[in-house]
């Protein structure tokens, strides 16, 4: 048997007609093929380890035939092994720059941001004052943020929005502003990546991305899922874990968005990964999440089993057969 090196060179020479190198070198520079590959990689670990848990899982087809089925719009069809009844999984990742649009690189912002999702944190002691709680874990864990880090920064559009339509008063926004109007939007940049990578030595965010198109196929009312689309939905947590790790929920048993009762809010916190003295994860989530899948499965009513008869099952091969050259 060919080792992984010769099989994966035979692959990119079949399917993309070049080298591995520049194979490789194309892939560095696409970020978008990249996720797309990741995604992939997602969904084959998942579907892995829910069969390694006893589970039987089939792929649903993408391109479905006739109008798609509304309670159909996830990536796996899933049910216990030897059991009749069949559920939607769906599989979905972390949003990728939270603490940056949340602008956790700030003191203040980090603090209230934390204190206001401290039912999320385990060390936090729900009957004791909070904010102190917060206060003293940033003192110890992310002193610089006020000391060198103290300053607040603002994006560069930001500075430039504001410089455009000055207080009649000095503020302390002003201030902020007056420091930073000569930095070009590189060095703003820089400066925000420098306190970024600072906090996230200490904690992450973890947090969903729930968007999806509206059309009178999906009987969607708003741009995100109903919660009646699947019954068990996957979140990798890579993005802000050391591997690739699935926390699990039952979509009926989150908040619903604020406009519509019956649909998914686009985006939810789930939680922190924190970050010991020895930089090992210690992650905090809420009670809707499960690291166990069986134990978020064990929340789903049979009553909520999709129809065998409805289902649209993808029997394409999800890896390539490198002896008869079939794609995946």
């Amino acid at each position: 048997m060919a080792n992984i090196v010769e099989r994966l060179t035979a692959f990119v020479q079949k399917v993309f007609k070049t080298s591995l190198e520049i194979f490789l070198e194309a892939l560095k520079l696409s970020p978008n093929a990249q996720g797309y590959v990741l995604g992939s990689v997602t969904e084959l670990l998942l579907k892995k380890k829910i069969e390694d848990e006893g589970f039987e899982v089939k792929r649903i087809r993408e391109k479905w035939e006739g109008r798609k089925h509304p309670n159909h719009h996830g990536d796996f069809y899933f049910r216990v092994s030897g059991d009749t009844k069949w559920f939607v999984l769906e599989s979905k990742g972390v949003k990728s720059n939270s603490e940056k649009w949340h602008k956790l690189y700030n003191y203040e912002r980090l603090k209230k941001f934390m204190i206001a999702h401290s039912d999320k944190i385990a060390w936090v002691n729900q009957e004791d004052e909070i904010e102190p709680q917060i206060e003293s874990w940033i003192e110890h864990n992310l002193l610089k943020l006020k000391k060198e880090y103290s300053e607040i920064l603002y994006e560069f559009e930001e500075v430039q929005d504001y410089l455009e339509n000055p207080p009649q008063r000095e503020t302390s926004k002003s201030k902020a502003i007056e420091k930073l109007k000569k930095l070009s939007r590189d060095e703003i940049n820089r400066l925000t990546s420098e306190r970024l990578a600072y906090v996230m030595s200490k904690v992450k965010v973890l947090e969903t991305h729930f968007v999806s198109g509206t059309s009178e196929a999906s009987e969607r009312t708003q741009a995100t899922p109903r919660k009646d689309e699947f019954n068990v939905v996957a979140i990798d947590i890579v993005l802000r874990y050391h591997e690739h790790k699935f926390l699990f929920a039952n979509p009926r048993l989150l908040e619903s968005s604020g406009d519509e009762a019956n649909h998914l809010q686009q985006n939810y916190i789930i939680g922190f990964v924190f970050f010991d003295e020895n930089q090992n994860p210690v992650l905090a989530i809420t009670d809707e999440w499960y690291e166990d899948f069986r134990e978020a499965f064990g929340t789903v009513n049979p009553k909520h089993a999709v129809k065998e008869k409805d289902m649209q099952v993808d029997n394409r091969y999800m890896i390539a057969n490198d002896n008869e050259g079939d794609e995946a």
